[in-house]
């Protein structure tokens, strides 16, 4: 239903996007505190907010995000001097996504559904 997207994406919600970044040259400490700490992006004008994040390869980095801006990722990394090659989301709040190839859908589960109206209450559609 359109109202449980508008809810889950929107980003003064705070639900967590979780995803899985390539980036074209070693992943430094000083990367991941940064990031970490949020990034000023000036051509928006704002720092993004605090976010989890953790080395999982050489070039590679799994981040969870609870802001949604356009092409986040992809700014706050070139703003620290990388470019993302690959990016792929693997999760939204509690809902899997990493075996779902692109473009596809499926249900979801009746215990997703469950947890997905517990965390969904007092959340803004629109």
């Amino acid at each position: 239903d359109g109202n449980i997207v508008n809810k889950i994406l929107r980003a003064s919600n705070n639900h967590e996007k979780e995803y899985i970044v390539e980036v074209n040259r070693p992943i430094s400490k000083d990367f991941l505190l940064k990031m970490g700490a949020g990034v000023l992006l000036p051509e928006l004008e704002m720092t993004t907010r605090k976010c989890e994040i953790e080395r999982i390869g050489k070039f590679k980095f799994k981040i969870i995000l609870t802001q949604g801006l356009n092409r986040q990722i992809r700014r706050m990394c070139e703003n620290l001097g990388y470019r993302v090659l690959t990016l792929k989301r693997v999760r939204i709040m509690n809902i899997e996504l990493d075996q779902l190839a692109t473009g596809n859908w499926r249900h979801l589960t009746y215990k997703e559904m469950q947890q997905l109206d517990k965390l969904l209450k007092g959340s803004v559609k629109n």
